[in-house]
């Protein structure tokens, strides 16, 4: 007699997945509602070749039959003993007979890296929402026409590392389409030449090399600019209500607002299809609250639209990338006057990766609305300190930017500021770590979250 598995995945998840699959123990006869008995399911998903040769590699594999939704068949294979791992999936169709997906790998547990079409965003994915977002990026810094270094000087066209960097921001896009297909042995490797070249080009800057002589222009009109970015808002917006999807980060900051609201602990016992939703800082899950609150949320599954189709996660995400773009103008503006307020916006509006979050409705752009106020309250130490500490509190890696914000612009801060800055800091941490606290949470916050994330391995890294 075999004894009884589950499937358990360490993926990102969509919500809207209502196929959970059901062990079926009985071998000789068919389920209620299907047609096909689990041995004849079994005897079908081993003669595909891809588990003919995972089979060979492992003999001693322990096959498991379930039902995956109306219609369709799981089977996986487990490694024997105590500590099950689950080598290998495969579906197949109940009318039919044939199998319609097989897994091995990596790509068992995680379902994200199977390049299922629109798992993240959906129809941004496609190719021709992506590539004209691309050129409406781009194309207002390209020097279409040749422009004059002096008066008296020979007309050139003024290209400069800044149009360096645009194209790296878009690079990753080359990484991305492999994602989508589930070549993750490709696009992982591809996101770190743009990655690192970003990296490098940031710090330089920091430390005042690299920086062109000129600023990046704009060769075309701004009221051009001000028009596309209206109208790009509009499309962002009208995707995200249309034709979207909430994975389990959008998800988790509902649960987390959901627990918030009815004064429970944040972090453990959360459900089972989004067991490791507890795993950002709380400012994350406070951020939701007014979007429980208003949009509301059942808890309960509806066939049709998932979690109630998560209005409050979609809403969240709509808020939290209309105020980012917001605070870019005003960034801008403050800078150096309305046109780069105004050109900071739309390429906030045009960059297809920031609609890609955007659908996915993720809280992505709640770090960074978080980080621009920081670059908007610059000037003022305790502001830094408190909004330098709420950013860390959401995904935790803007800690590190901790000291840059205690330095601050201008020359080098007084201790007097110091001591402002890391007070303001030091409170607003106190005080959003309270209700971890106070309910005796702080164990599982640290197992949840920084133990959870240092120990945890994926395909999607090279480390």
């Amino acid at each position: 007699m075999r004894p009884i598995a589950t499937v358990t995945t360490t993926t990102t998840t969509t919500v809207s997945d209502p196929n959970t699959p059901v062990l079926v123990t009985a071998q000789n006869v068919p389920p209620k509602g299907y047609k096909l008995t689990a041995a004849r399911v079994e005897r079908i998903a081993a003669a595909a070749l891809t588990i003919k040769a995972e089979l060979r590699r492992h003999p001693r594999a322990i096959p498991y039959e379930y039902t995956k939704g109306p219609g369709q068949w799981q089977v996986s294979w487990f490694s024997p003993g105590p500590k099950q791992v689950e080598l290998a999936q495969v579906y197949v169709d109940d009318a039919t007979g044939s199998v319609t997906q097989v897994w091995t790998g990596f790509q068992v547990a995680w379902t994200m890296a199977r390049g299922y079409p629109g798992a993240f965003g959906r129809r941004v994915n496609a190719w021709y929402v992506w590539i004209p977002l691309c050129v409406l990026f781009i194309a207002p810094f390209l020097p279409w026409r040749r422009t004059r270094a002096r008066a008296d000087g020979p007309r050139r066209r003024a290209w400069s590392l800044l149009h360096v960097d645009l194209l790296a921001l878009l690079g990753l896009s080359v990484s991305l389409a492999f994602f989508n297909h589930g070549t993750i042995g490709i696009s992982t490797p591809l996101i770190y030449p743009f990655m690192l070249y970003l990296l490098v080009r940031m710090l330089l800057l920091g430390f005042g090399r690299g920086r062109p002589r000129e600023p990046l222009r704009v060769y075309v009109p701004v009221a051009w600019l001000v028009i596309g970015t209206i109208f790009l808002v509009g499309f962002r917006v009208g995707l995200n209500i249309v034709n979207s999807n909430v994975i389990d980060v959008g998800y988790a900051g509902v649960i987390g607002a959901d627990k918030v609201l009815h004064d429970k602990p944040l972090y453990g016992n959360w459900p089972k299809d989004n067991a490791s939703g507890d795993t950002y800082g709380p400012v994350a899950y406070y951020a939701y609250v007014p979007f429980r609150v208003i949009f509301g949320w059942s808890g309960k599954w509806d066939p049709g639209d998932g979690w109630d189709s998560l209005p409050a996660a979609h809403a969240a995400a709509i808020v939290f990338d209309l105020l980012t773009l917001f605070g870019l103008y005003w960034l801008g503006r403050r800078v150096r006057g309305p046109t780069l307020g105004v050109v900071l916006a739309y390429a906030w509006a045009a960059y297809p990766f920031t609609l890609w979050t955007l659908t996915s409705n993720t809280n992505d752009a709640l770090v960074s609305l978080l980080l621009v106020v920081a670059l908007l309250v610059i000037t003022s130490a305790p502001a830094r300190g408190v909004v330098g500490a709420l950013a860390g509190l959401t995904k935790f890696a803007p800690f590190a930017l901790a000291p840059l914000l205690l330095r601050g612009v201008g020359p080098p801060p007084h201790r007097r500021d110091v001591v402002r800055y890391v007070i303001a800091f030091t409170l607003t941490v106190v005080v959003a770590m309270l209700p971890v606290l106070l309910h005796d949470n702080l164990h599982s916050f640290w197992r949840d979250t920084i133990a959870y994330q240092a120990g945890r391995s994926s395909p999607f890294s090279i480390w």
